[in-house]
């Protein structure tokens, strides 16, 4: 058993918030009034998430996708206030990490993903150093999306370039396929993240990097259980993940 503050100050030694420019706060989000001996994560900090951690008797919840984000309406209404409301009279704390739990070179959303794969990351790339780069065993871009559809359960849009032998691959989790050009720059042959937008396609026929889309959710779940699990045993903690399915 520990404290709010105990836990905070283990989360923030891991991830190091304080390096990066972030969409919001990151840390403690909502305080709760309870002492934790279970810690719950998941990817975001959805009502049923919350819900769930509320039958699994969860002292505090720790998550990528907290409740607050720059330029949002910041009053408490609708879904808000409700998330808000099961947090405070349950008494639960409410952690969120976002780009600081992307970017752990050992337990983030990138580095769990590669591990997933069968990637170790060789450098780092784009803004705030966040994608990864990494050699694989030569294939081609329909079977590095099987490998992804089998890995992750999830169907990969990809767009396959020019056909060529895909021997470097670059990835960043979630909705970064704004990184598609700096992972060009990077010499990748593929690139892999959660989402595509309508640039992307035509970047991958026009330069012959392939692209593949796996989906948002898909590619992050693999990061908050990775911190939580590992914080809660230095600090003798009881962890369970919670995966809320999402197709996005």
């Amino acid at each position: 058993m520990t404290d709010v503050k105990t836990l905070s100050q283990a989360l923030d030694a891991l991830l190091q918030p304080e390096k990066f420019r972030d969409y919001g706060p990151n840390g403690l989000q909502v305080e709760g009034a309870r002492p934790i001996l279970k810690l719950v994560s998941g990817v975001t900090a959805s009502r049923a998430l919350i819900d769930a951690a509320i039958a699994a008797q969860a002292d505090a919840i720790f998550v990528h996708h907290g409740l607050f984000w720059r330029g949002q309406d910041g009053r408490i209404t609708g879904w808000m206030r409700e998330r808000l409301r099961l947090l405070l009279v349950h008494d639960i704390h409410l952690f969120a990490y976002h780009l600081p739990l992307d970017a752990h070179p050992e337990l983030g959303n990138n580095a769990q993903l590669g591990r997933v794969l069968g990637w170790e990351a060789t450098r780092r790339f784009g803004e705030q150093d966040l994608g990864f780069v990494g050699d694989c065993a030569p294939t081609d871009a329909q079977a590095l999306a099987e490998q992804v559809h089998h890995a992750l359960g999830r169907a990969a849009t990809c767009i396959a370039g020019d056909g060529r032998s895909i021997r470097r691959v670059a990835w960043c989790t979630g909705g970064a396929q704004s990184y598609f050009e700096a992972a060009i720059a990077a010499g990748a042959d593929a690139f892999i993240t959660g989402e595509i937008s309508e640039p992307q396609a035509h970047l991958a026929r026009e330069t012959g990097v392939a692209f593949l889309a796996c989906g948002h959710h898909a590619s992050e779940r693999y990061g908050a259980p990775a911190v939580a699990a590992h914080v809660a045993k230095q600090l003798g903690l009881v962890h369970e993940f919670i995966d809320i399915d999402n197709p996005a």
